[in-house]
Order: C-alpha cells, then structure tokens, then sequence
C-alpha cells in the first residue's frame, strides 16, 4: 500500500469498482475486503515522498484514479522498487 484515493472517480465508476471488487474477494475481516491482485488501476501522481506510514516506505503525492486497465494484469503494475526509484 502507497496511498489511498477516491479523487478522479465519477459515480459511475465508484458503482463498477464495488461490483468488480466484490466478484474478485478473497476474504473478509470486520470491514475490511481483501480481493485477489487481478485488476490494474492506472494512477496519476504528482510526485513520490518517504513515508513511514505505509509498508511499501513510499507515499504518492495527489493520487488520482485515471482509468482501468482491463488490458493488462498485475504482472505489468510497476512494482514497489519502481516507485522507490522516484524518490527525490
């Protein structure tokens, strides 16, 4: 985890996101749904920074949904290591 955001989204999306997750759940703790790593979300930043509040180290800065992306899978997703090489 690098971040969390909601910014970007239209209604619509919101509505085929909650469907998509909940055919992809793995399992459930309280309010919590953990899915399988299958569908790819592509995310705008405006930069990388340090953190100490989530387990990756790394925070994106004004994350923002832009799409996605039913034509790749998670093997594509840039990895922890990528978004590390950003850092300033």
């Amino acid at each position: 985890m690098v971040g969390k955001t909601f910014k970007g989204m239209t209604d619509e999306m919101l509505a085929w996101q909650t469907e998509r997750f909940l055919e992809l759940e793995a399992h459930r703790e309280s309010h919590v749904v953990f899915v399988r790593p299958e569908q790819v979300v592509e995310i705008a930043f405006d930069g990388v920074q340090r953190s100490n509040r989530y387990p990756g180290g790394v925070a994106l800065r004004f994350a923002r949904v832009v799409r996605y992306r039913a034509d790749k899978s998670a093997q594509d997703s840039d990895s922890i290591d990528t978004l590390g090489s950003l850092l300033p």
